[in-house]
């Protein structure tokens, strides 16, 4: 290969690496976090496993749940992480939105106006009424006390 020859891979490999460079520069946080996750995602979670099997050996028996536990949260975790980083799992709406959007009913069927309620004493009777509804007890009720 001549001087010139190799000058001129020189040139078109320095070319192409400017390029990478440019491109991986004008790529989003999810983009380089999914490649990141592509490359080191695996060898993360089967060191997590390896560790877990190699403590399974030297460790008690009381004590293997308690690392069981922490090391089967702790894979849950990075898993988590990783699938909301890479953006795999939908994103659910939060709790806290959801108490909100129910605060927001109660408050617009406060403006509303409600049929009155009265409540009527006669004897051992008790008659609440409100609106079309109408809920009677009776004192003489069967069961007593006790039973």
């Amino acid at each position: 290969m001549t001087d010139e020859e190799k000058r001129s891979l020189d040139y078109y490999k320095a070319e192409i690496r400017a390029e990478l460079q440019r491109l991986e520069a004008q790529s989003t946080a999810k983009d380089v976090a999914g490649k990141s996750i592509g490359k080191h995602g695996l060898p993360y979670i089967t060191s997590i496993v390896v560790i877990g099997v190699v403590a399974s050996l030297y460790l008690e028996e009381a004590k293997i749940a308690a690392v069981m536990g922490l090391l089967g949260s702790s894979l849950t975790a990075l898993i988590s992480m990783l699938s909301n980083i890479s953006g795999a799992a939908p994103k659910e709406e939060k709790p806290e939105f959801a108490v909100i959007n129910k605060l927001i009913e109660k408050l617009d069927r406060l403006d509303k106006a409600e049929p009155p309620m009265s409540v009527d004493v006669e004897g051992g009777n008790v008659t609440v009424k409100r609106g079309d509804d109408v809920i009677t007890s009776n004192a003489d009720n069967p069961k007593k006390k006790g039973q």
